[in-house]
């Protein structure tokens, strides 16, 4: 290994600009004449705009242009699609309401967009926008998945009959009705996954531009995939071809999930930068954000799991309600099916499994893909469930999950659910995170806890992930109304230097520091002499961008493809100017060597050679050393793992603090340690918000009580551990570079770990279930409740 390629553990590059305030974000960029653009959106949850005055804004100072509901009617543009599609148990497609980008008739949830105002300056068009005069009929709303499929309960859209999105259904349900039958043990749970706001330290921004000249439109986006939202906004809502539309995502500040789908402000400043012929650039602030960008998770379930004398599982069935929100969101239906249902196996060897879905509208937020997405959900339910088990059964917690382990030797694993895993060793890893944790030595730390007057309590969590959705192919068979690969481009500049087009987006993740470190490893060039370029439409032929932890299984083995390319070239042009056979000349640390002599060739020669052809084979290869590739790959890749947690409670006042927290994972080939122990530390920081503190919460009319920092809490340093953190990759996933992914894995193993952990630290004063978020007042009222019992 060297001291910058594939296992090394390189400083990120990208840091020295964040770092010193170099960073370009789309709100530090502007463009010549450019106005400013304030939404004015919905108080109201459920509303009929009755009329709507703009003429007072219309004639404010600095105003531009007003633009409502109506002018978007009037226009030839179309709503905002959904890029998934699901079907009914009865084969008919979901009901899919549409979503525009002005409301003219209805708003449907707090923070709906009403109007548009354009101005010289951003003050100019809030203070314009506060004159206009809406009058609004005020209509019942709903916001509880459980209401929303009641008899009478409030209509969000005409289209959706008893507010159902679909109602969909996975597995063989007379084979587990039949594993059913034949239980000695049946345990019930019912679980809430509660509603997140995703929160990325940079809100949205959008600038529009439009040049007459051409007639090309330029959206820069804080954005995780801007060909995607290419596609979205030019073939669907502006009805634009492609190559007359760009899309720049420059620096982004995070994304987690809420910055993959096609929003209504994106559309709007470009649809009306093309109408003014100026630049228009909106900036989201904080309580906006609240109330427009999509939220995660929401989902009730009720599971099921069938257990024999010996405690090993029979059937598992499972029913969930998943909240829409009011409008379906790009990928908002693939979450509680596709994504989440399929690997209700997990880790474990239930040969019957049936899932049933329905998807609700309400007068929310719309809800989709949230760090995890699906995933966590899934997890959670599972490892609850096997927590009740444990306890209903009897046995110990830790052998239960070893009774029911796939083991390596059955890979690869035809799961009932779909999936086929390709590789792990789950035992494997479940015994190095109990010898990581100390587990055996937990009874002594509860001791020394209760000494002082607390309780300790410990939550074991094993996880699946299915990561980098593919094959195009299948998905496109479930619903994906786009493909899932990936590209990638490696031109070699003549001196021997690399610049690495990509369609994965950064905002975050390290790119462009782990695709250098490949392409160092690959091409034998210098790490330094790596460029990675990425987010601009105008430079990538095209990409699907980053989520689901897809970057390296996807994006990196199109690199690996592109690098073969350009390797397989310039040995057919250092085996011309060495005189050997093309199958004689091996490549190895940049050099290409006669086999057998000390004749050879560096890269850089080669590369000048390619650009420079006086001797070179012109009757079989082109000049040049420029190489691009797709990569589809032919199943998911699939990260498992341990995480332990063990909880300090005080039984006074409820208070829940995170005492040692240990994540082993199976992420296949490593690219960069360092990047990877950030990525596991980053997600279980959030798995710890979502169990222990974050809490999204709507009234019964509708608006959102926990619309800012002062009510929706964040984690901070003081609720955080100090984490062990360790790898226990097993090679063979079925890609290139066999890695499986990270990004997620912290998210989707610590939720269930940390309540699992508290409820067993609480389990002798007689509370068996606490829900998320596990706040002070949460656990302390499942004290109170359970003596009252």
């Amino acid at each position: 290994m060297s001291e910058t390629g594939i296992g090394a553990r390189v400083k990120r590059v990208e840091d020295q600009r964040f770092l010193t305030g170099k960073g370009n974000y789309t709100d530090d960029i502007n463009r010549p004449n450019q106005t400013y653009a304030f939404i004015l959106r919905s108080p109201h949850a459920h509303a009929r705009i009755t009329s709507l005055d703009a003429s007072a804004a219309q004639a404010s100072e600095g105003v531009v242009a007003v633009f409502t509901g109506k002018d978007i009617a009037a226009a030839e543009v179309g709503g905002l699609p959904c890029g998934w599609q699901i079907h009914n148990k009865d084969g008919s497609p979901m009901a899919e309401p549409p979503h525009p980008m002005l409301v003219a008739d209805k708003v449907r949830h707090v923070g709906d967009q009403v109007a548009m105002v354009i101005a010289e300056t951003r003050d100019q068009a809030r203070d314009a926008a506060e004159k206009i005069v809406v009058e609004y009929e005020t209509l019942a709303a709903v916001t509880a998945t459980d209401a929303a499929i009641k008899d009478g309960a409030p209509q969000v859209h005409d289209e959706a009959a008893l507010n159902t999105c679909y109602d969909w259904e996975l597995g063989d349900k007379a084979a587990t009705e039949e594993g059913f039958a034949k239980a000695a043990h049946v345990v019930k749970i019912d679980v809430v996954n509660n509603r997140i706001i995703p929160n990325a330290m940079e809100p949205r921004v959008a600038l529009g531009d439009y040049d007459r000249s051409t007639g090309d439109y330029t959206l820069f986006t804080t954005s995780q995939n801007p060909h995607v939202i290419r596609l979205l906004m030019g073939a669907f809502v502006l009805q634009l071809p492609e190559h007359k539309l760009r899309v720049v995502a420059p620096d982004v500040g995070g994304g987690f999930g809420s910055k993959i789908f096609h929003y209504a402000e994106e559309a709007l400043v470009t649809w009306a930068a093309g109408k003014l012929g100026r630049p228009i650039k909106w900036v989201s602030d904080r309580s906006e954000a609240f109330v427009t960008d999509a939220h995660g998770r929401d989902h009730r379930t009720h599971a099921e799991l069938a257990i024999d004398g010996d405690g090993k599982f029979l059937a598992l069935r499972v029913s969930t309600l998943a909240n829409m929100g009011a409008y379906l969101s790009t990928f908002a239906p693939a979450i509680p099916t596709y994504l989440s249902a399929t690997l209700l196996a997990g880790v474990y060897t239930t040969p019957a499994i049936y899932s049933e879905v329905r998807a609700v509208f309400t007068n929310t937020v719309p809800v989709d893909a949230v760090r995890g997405a699906g995933r966590p959900e899934t997890s959670y339910l599972l490892e609850r469930l096997v927590d009740r088990a444990a306890k209903q059964t009897g046995i110990d917690k830790t052998e239960l999950r070893k009774r029911n382990f796939i083991q390596p030797e059955q890979m690869p694993y035809q799961t009932p659910v779909a999936l086929q895993y390709d590789v792990g060793d789950y035992p494997a890893v479940f015994e190095a995170g109990l010898a990581a944790a100390d587990y055996s030595g937990f009874e002594g730390r509860k001791a020394e806890t209760e000494s002082r007057g607390k309780l300790r309590g410990v939550g074991i969590s094993t996880y699946i992930e299915a990561c980098g959705i593919a094959p195009s192919a299948v998905a496109g068979a479930l619903g994906a109304r786009a493909g899932l690969y990936e590209s990638a481009q490696v031109r070699v500049h003549p001196t021997g230097s690399v610049t690495l087009f990509t369609g994965s987006h950064s905002h975050g993740q390290g790119h462009e520091t782990t695709f250098a470190q490949v392409v160092s490893d690959l091409l034998g060039v210098p790490f330094e002499a790596v460029v990675v370029s990425h987010g601009d439409t105008a430079k990538v032929q095209f990409g699907m961008g980053t989520y689901g932890s897809r970057s390296l299984a996807v994006g990196g083995a199109a690199i690996y493809k592109a690098c073969e390319k350009i390797i397989d070239k310039a040995t057919k042009i250092a085996a011309h100017i060495l005189e050997a056979a093309e199958a004689d000349i091996e490549f190895k640390d940049g050099n290409f060597t006669v086999a057998g002599t000390d004749k050879s060739m560096a890269f850089g020669e080669v590369a000048l050679a390619a650009y420079v052809p006086h001797n070179f084979p012109h009757e079989t290869l082109e000049p040049g050393l420029d190489e691009n590739a797709f990569y589809d790959p032919l199943n998911f890749s699939y990260p498992s793992g341990c995480h332990i947690c063990e909880v300090e409670v005080d039984p006074d006042t409820g208070v829940v603090e995170v005492a040692k927290f240990t994540a082993v994972d199976d992420i296949g080939r490593v690219v960069n340690p360092m990047i990877v122990e950030g990525q596991v530390h980053g997600g279980v920081v959030q798995g710890i918000g979502q169990a222990l503190l974050e809490g999204c919460v709507y009234d019964d009319e509708g608006q959102l009580l926990t619309g800012s920092f002062m009510d929706y809490a964040m984690p901070r340093a003081d609720n955080v551990p100090f984490f062990t953190v360790a790898q226990k990759s097993v090679m063979g996933a079925s890609n290139p570079l066999e890695v499986k992914g990270v990004g997620e894995v912290g998210a989707i193993g610590s939720p269930p770990a940390i309540i699992n952990a508290v409820v067993n630290a609480l389990e002798p004063l007689g509370v068996e279930d606490v829900t998320m978020p596990a706040t002070p007042m949460t656990v302390w009222q499942a004290i109170q409740d359970a003596q009252a019992r």
